[in-house]
């Protein structure tokens, strides 16, 4: 009977339980996600969430202390420099455990754990803004709505707009018209009888017979 116990030794010695929840806190920090069974997850969020309160305090006893824990320089960097900036204005909860289901070799519940502030696609989510809907209009879709003030006119709607200069346009051609006067046929008779008559008298005089 497990009476008065409070931690879940994971059927391993102390030893091992701790370089594995040093093993499983250092792949947390570099990969901000890993996936494990859900007792070792539950494990793993008490082991770790003091280390990443303690980077938030970046002195050289901080570093020490959780380079006790973790044994990896690269993980004690990658917290200290990237991981304390991100949960700077955070009180505590920097993890979280999703469920997966159940391993089908032994039925062991799965979950994934990861770093809260590292997940952008939820942190996507709650940063986007929602996109505006508009509805289709009716007919008097455009026109104003009763009570609607008018617009305030702004300061570049006053001033005065500027006058282009008029560009002359070239003058159109005069035409004139010549009115021909109809000429009675009477006088266009005459004016022919007197040009044949010089013709006629044009006419060479016969020689006299010898």
């Amino acid at each position: 009977m497990r009476h008065g116990k409070k931690i879940n030794h994971l059927s391993r010695k102390s030893a091992h339980r701790k370089a594995m929840l040093s093993n499983m806190a250092t792949s947390l920090i570099i990969h901000k996600r890993i996936t494990t069974t859900l007792a070792k997850a539950k494990a793993l969020r008490v082991y770790v969430e003091p280390l990443i309160s303690r980077s938030k305090d970046d002195t050289t006893h901080s570093r020490r202390v959780v380079f006790s824990h973790l044994q990896s320089k690269e993980a004690v960097t990658t917290l200290f420099r990237d991981v304390s900036l991100k949960v700077a204005d955070r009180p505590g909860g920097y993890t979280r455990i999703i469920k997966l289901g159940q391993r089908l070799g032994d039925n062991a519940e799965m979950a994934m754990i990861e770093l809260v502030d590292f997940n952008v696609n939820l942190l996507g989510e709650k940063a986007g803004v929602k996109a505006k809907t508009t509805r289709r209009a009716g007919r008097r879709g455009t026109a104003k709505k009763a009570g609607e003030e008018a617009p305030v006119a702004t300061a570049e709607a006053k001033k005065p707009k500027a006058i282009a200069p008029a560009v002359e346009k070239p003058e159109a051609p005069v035409v004139t018209e010549t009115v021909t006067e109809e000429v009675p046929p009477e006088e266009v008779a005459d004016v022919v009888e007197e040009a044949e008559e010089p013709a006629a008298e044009a006419e060479p005089e016969e020689e006299p017979k010898a």
